[in-house]
C-alpha cells in the first residue's frame, strides 16, 4: 500500500508538472497566446465538452443511480457562480471582464482536483491499472494549463496573477487531490466517485458550452471552426487510450 501512495502522488506530480510546463510555455510565447488566444478558446470547448459526453458522464452514469441528478447540479451550481461573478466581482470591480477567467478557472479546478481522487482509487486497485487511467489524463494536462492562464489572462489578470491562479487550480490542485483523497480512499465507494465524477462533468459541460463557445462565436476568426475540431479529436484519442 505504500508503494501505491508513491506511485499515485509521483503520478500525481508527473500531471502537474506538464500541466507546469504548458503554463511556461504561453508565458514564454505571450505575445504570440495572447493573438492567437481564441483559436485556444475554441480548442478548450471541443477538449471540454467532449471529454465529458464521451466519457466522466458515461462513466459517471455507471458508478452511481443518482450521477444524473449531480450533473444537472453541477451545472447549476457553476451557472449561479457565474451569476455570483458578475454580480458582485465583475460589476463592482475594477475589471468587468474578470468572469471570463475566473469561472473557467473554477470547473477546470474542480475537475483537476477530481483528477487527484482518480489516481488515488485507480493505483490503490492495482499499479497497471493506474497507469493506465494516467496515461489518458495527463495527455489534457498540457492544454489545460495553457487553456487556464489563457483565459485568466483575457479576463483582464495581470500576468502574476494569472500565472499563480493557474499554477494552483489547473497544475496544483490534481496532487492536493490525491493527498486529501488517499487517507480515506479505502471508505469511497464506487457510488460517491461517480457523484463526483458527474459535478465534475457538469461543471465542466457549462464552462465549454455557455462560457467558451459564446466567446468563440462573438469572435469570428477564420481557423476558429477548426480549433474547435481539433480539440474534439484530441478529446477523442484521449477516450480512445483509456
Amino acid at each position: 500500500m505504500e508503494n501505491s501512495f508513491w506511485t499515485a502522488f509521483g503520478a500525481s506530480l508527473v500531471a502537474a508538472l506538464v500541466t507546469g510546463i504548458g503554463i511556461y510555455i504561453i508565458r514564454h510565447f505571450e505575445a504570440w497566446g495572447r493573438k492567437y488566444s481564441i483559436y485556444f478558446v475554441c480548442f478548450a470547448a471541443g477538449v471540454l465538452i467532449s471529454v465529458s459526453f464521451l466519457h466522466i458522464i458515461p462513466k459517471s452514469f455507471e458508478l452511481s443511480l443518482y450521477a444524473p441528478g449531480y450533473l444537472l447540479g453541477g451545472f447549476v451550481l457553476m451557472h449561479m457562480f457565474n451569476r455570483f461573478i458578475t454580480a458582485f466581482v465583475c460589476e463592482r470591480g475594477t475589471n468587468p471582464s474578470y468572469g471570463i477567467g475566473l469561472v473557467p478557472m473554477v470547473g477546470i479546478g474542480f475537475h483537476s482536483f477530481i483528477d487527484g481522487f482518480v489516481y488515488s482509487i485507480t493505483f490503490s486497485t492495482s499499479i497497471f491499472t493506474g497507469v493506465l487511467a494516467a496515461i489518458g489524463m495527463v495527455l489534457h494536462e498540457f492544454p489545460e494549463g495553457i487553456i487556464t492562464y489563457l483565459l485568466l489572462s483575457r479576463g483582464g489578470f495581470s500576468d502574476r496573477n494569472a500565472l499563480l491562479l493557474a499554477v494552483i487550480a489547473a497544475s496544483l490542485s490534481t496532487p492536493l487531490g490525491m493527498l486529501v483523497s488517499w487517507p480515506f480512499i479505502s471508505n469511497v465507494s464506487q457510488a460517491q466517485l461517480g457523484v463526483l465524477l458527474s459535478l465534475s462533468a457538469g461543471a465542466l459541460v457549462y464552462v465549454g458550452a455557455t462560457h467558451l463557445l459564446p466567446q468563440a462565436e462573438k469572435e469570428h476568426r477564420r481557423f476558429s471552426l477548426l480549433a474547435l475540431g481539433a480539440g474534439i479529436l484530441v478529446a477523442v484519442l484521449i477516450v480512445l487510450s483509456k
